[in-house]
């Protein structure tokens, strides 16, 4: 333990200012003071980047049952149905609160309309229940949920705090966590109750849509103290990710497809209509499968996504943001087609937690992309992120509420535990750079859109040969963001990899070619489960 340590206590501890993190600080402020960690670089995570919208059952022409019924298509059999009806069925209370916080959602002008905001349509849903801020839905979220929360005089943001593990008491309790700030000091907050919210894996993989991806730290800092993770293998691609080798990750919103974009192949050729009668609108697994496919057929670089017969008036006014964009990249949309490509996007395992957000280690919960709550299953459908943050942030809330939790009282910072000791040899920018390149190589080249047995072999037997070599400095080097990040990442891509290899069932988004999808066979999908302690012995 580093006795140097700067230590503070507080009541509710947040890792993470997305979405997820945001909404639980501002429900639970009203009873308990809350200590949110929101590092600078958060500004550019998932939440803020998310365009098409959020998905909930608004429109008196639609239903609780018609999206379970979707939700649970998308899935591919893996889903939690309790999860997922109890997410559907809070949808809308959670829209009216962001209502009320005042988030500018696009309204719907027409006479014949509905429902007073616009509602658009995502693949996998057979309704119009979409609600958006234009095409930056994220941004306008996380703009307002941010404004009220820097408002609350319970709620105490840190930027300056980058969270490496959590701590832990005799008891296995978990008690908050260790951060680094910016000048590399380290400081112990200790805290009844502690909320993960961190995103999810997608940095696991080198082309992705986020700027700055998480890759799945909080998943590895809860596993560490004994959390149960849950259906590491689903990682989804997004279909449709802007093709710009010279500019960095753009994702070109679901919506377009929804509003009527069409996908077409190097020689212009629609390929959806002929592979799945929802064609473009087909969930996201079968469609980014698809494009992997025609660009493997016809050893092109990318697909292209057309909306010009939409209109150039129709394109600027739904998709602004998008449009915007790709004009400063030299590409017109309302002229030309948009290059596309698949790319890492989405996890749908994570923190195995309950309705209420609880984890399998007391006192540690976690929300939003970080955890796994059973409703995507083995596949996300698109749009019901956003809503699994607002409904299952709003459920923790309540949980927090109603357990209360004082902080026990530590006679020094020795009693807490940690998962690794700090020590003083410094490692260079480029080997943790190196490192990270490995790791995204690997998990690209061997567990991505498609897989096979004997890659996810060789993905293994690479990925350890990196945890060995962080493994046999990191009790001895300094503690910095970009080392305990790489940490995790190694150690959760071996354990995705592990989850990968024994399923023996294709479905959703794990495609393997030696396993037949689950459907004809007669047995019953079941969530995989693991813990860090199923990691080769010596090598993490």
């Amino acid at each position: 333990m580093n006795l140097s340590a700067v230590r503070s206590e507080h009541d509710v501890l947040i890792v993470g200012g997305g979405a997820a993190g945001l909404t639980l600080a501002l429900h639970i402020a009203a009873t308990r003071r809350v200590t949110l960690l929101n590092p600078v670089k958060d500004g550019q995570g998932a939440s803020r980047w998310a365009q098409g919208g959020i998905a909930a059952v608004l429109s008196p022409e639609d239903d609780i049952d018609a999206h379970v019924a979707d939700t649970l298509v998308a899935g591919d059999g893996l889903c939690d149905e309790r999860a997922v009806r109890f997410t559907v069925e809070q949808g809308p209370a959670a829209i009216a609160w962001l209502l009320s916080l005042g988030v500018p959602f696009t309204p719907d002008d027409s006479p014949t309309a509905s429902y007073p905001y616009h509602l658009t349509r995502e693949g996998g849903h057979g309704a119009r229940r979409i609600i958006h801020a234009e095409d930056a839905t994220g941004r306008a979220v996380i703009d307002t949920l941010m404004q009220h929360a820097q408002a609350h005089a319970a709620i105490t943001i840190h930027h300056d705090l980058f969270a490496i593990d959590l701590l832990a008491d005799g008891e296995g309790r978990c008690r908050g966590a260790r951060c680094v700030d910016t000048q590399g000091r380290i400081h112990m907050l200790v805290a009844s109750d502690t909320v993960l919210a961190t995103g999810g894996a997608s940095g696991l993989y080198r082309h992705t849509t986020s700027p700055l991806p998480a890759s799945g730290e909080g998943m590895i800092m809860a596993a560490e103290l004994g959390a149960e993770l849950m259906n590491l293998e689903f990682q989804q691609f997004h279909p449709t990710c802007l093709y710009d080798p010279g500019g960095p990750p753009f994702l070109i919103s679901e919506a377009v497809r929804g509003e009527g974009g069409r996908l077409l192949n190097s020689d212009g050729q629609r390929f959806m209509p002929a592979l799945d009668p929802r064609a473009e609108l087909a969930p996201r697994d079968i469609v980014a499968r698809a494009i992997d496919a025609e660009i493997q057929r016809s050893d092109a670089s990318h697909v292209l996504l057309d909306v010009t017969h939409l209109g150039a008036t129709a394109i600027r006014q739904h998709f602004p943001t998008i449009h915007a964009h790709c004009l400063s990249r030299g590409l017109d949309i309302t002229r030309q087609a948009i290059p596309v490509v698949p790319a890492a996007h989405y996890s749908c395992g994570g923190i195995a937690t309950d309705l209420d957000a609880r984890s399998s280690v007391p006192h540690l919960y976690a929300i939003g992309e970080v955890a796994c709550t059973g409703l995507h299953g083995a596949n996300r459908m698109a749009s019901n992120s956003l809503l699994e943050c607002l409904v299952f942030a709003r459920s923790c809330a309540v949980a927090l509420a109603t357990s209360g939790g004082a902080t026990p009282s530590f006679t020094t910072t020795d009693d807490l535990i940690t998962t690794r000791s700090i020590g003083s040899l410094p490692i260079a920018a480029e080997q943790l750079h190196q490192w990270r390149q490995r790791i995204g190589e690997i998990m690209g080249r061997y567990a991505a859109i498609v897989r096979h047995d004997s890659g996810l072999d060789l993905a293994a037997r690479q990925l350890d040969e990196i945890g060995e070599e962080i493994r046999s400095i990191i009790d001895n080097a300094t503690s910095s963001v970009a080392l305990s990040s790489v940490w995790h990442a190694v150690r959760l891509a071996r354990l995705s990899v592990m989850s990968a290899r024994l399923r023996r069932e294709s479905c959703g988004l794990h495609y393997n070619t030696d396993c037949r999808h689950y459907s004809a066979s007669e047995v019953a999908l079941h969530p995989s489960r693991r813990l860090l302690a199923d990691l080769p012995r010596g090598r993490y």
